[in-house]
């Protein structure tokens, strides 16, 4: 027994000593990042191992000219987030309004193939988007959308469909059909029953696929560089932030600043659709 008692002890201090290192690991980045991003590049010269930056010694500088446009001097990324911001939201609205339907029909309806489909979904997503890079540059040159915002939406749009239908569809199988079975019989069409019912008690699967398309759409790098990099106006955040880091004369500060831009909008939806994500809406929907 004293043995055992000292075992628990034990893995009870490393369990909290594990713990701290994997937030220490995960935290420290982003802390060090968003320091720097406030720290005119005189006081990094300085002291570059420096991990406590003074108040008075804080600058908002560095962002003035992260986001300032290009004819004032800057880096113009406030006219690259608002580009992300439409393909992101307008992604994540359309992706999500066919998959649920996609979703649905895979999850409830009975037709000839319906394994095979919905299996053929996550085999596309499992395909590098290398290999149709070409074929979409080449296509969408053709038909004159390529540098466009319209295209690069309809192009996240295809990658996002397949996972996002994945991940709804196993959600929508956990709702009781004795739900959808009670709605009918009170007369309500399919329709109805989807978007009345099953979309609400399906909230939570549909928030977190929501922001797992948007943080793809905000993030993408391949195709924006492929599509967008001609018309500087088009350009999303992380193109402009690629530019940043190959700039020779773009300071490090200013580096960091455009990459807690990047960031800090995925972290802040995490954080206000966190309560959705986790939340079981579906229990205690069925009663006898």
């Amino acid at each position: 027994m004293r043995a055992y008692a000292i075992q628990t002890r034990l893995f009870r201090v490393l369990r909290w000593v594990v713990i701290g290192l994997l937030v220490l690991a995960c935290v420290f980045p982003f802390y060090y990042m968003l320091e720097l991003s406030f720290v005119p590049i005189e006081q990094l010269l300085l002291n570059p191992a420096r991990l406590w930056v003074p108040l008075q010694d804080l600058t908002l500088q560095t962002y003035q000219n992260v986001l300032a446009p290009e004819s004032q001097g800057g880096q113009g990324f406030g006219h690259f987030m608002l580009n992300s911001a439409i393909v992101a939201i307008v992604t994540a609205i359309l992706t999500l309004g066919v998959s649920i339907a996609g979703a649905y029909a895979v999850a409830r309806l009975q037709f000839f193939g319906r394994r095979q489909v919905s299996a053929l979904f996550l085999a596309v997503y499992l395909f590098p988007v290398i290999i149709i890079a070409i074929p979409l540059f080449v296509g969408f040159s053709a038909m004159g959308i390529r540098e466009s915002l319209f295209g690069l939406v309809i192009v996240y749009i295809a990658q996002t469909i397949p996972v996002s239908i994945h991940m709804l569809r196993s959600y929508l199988r956990s709702i009781p059909d004795s739900i959808e079975e009670a709605a009918a019989i009170d007369g309500a069409g399919r329709g109805r029953i989807l978007w009345q019912i099953v979309v609400p008690l399906a909230m939570p699967s549909i928030m977190s696929t929501g922001l797992y398309v948007f943080m793809i759409a905000w993030n993408e790098f391949l195709f924006a560089l492929l599509f967008l990099t001609a018309n500087r106006d088009l350009w999303t955040v992380s193109l402009g932030l690629s530019q940043l880091s190959n700039g020779i004369e773009v300071s490090k500060t200013v580096l960091m600043a455009g990459s807690v831009l990047l960031t800090v909008p995925i972290v802040v939806l995490y954080g206000i659709a966190e309560r959705s994500l986790t939340e079981g809406l579906t229990s205690g929907a069925d009663k006898g």
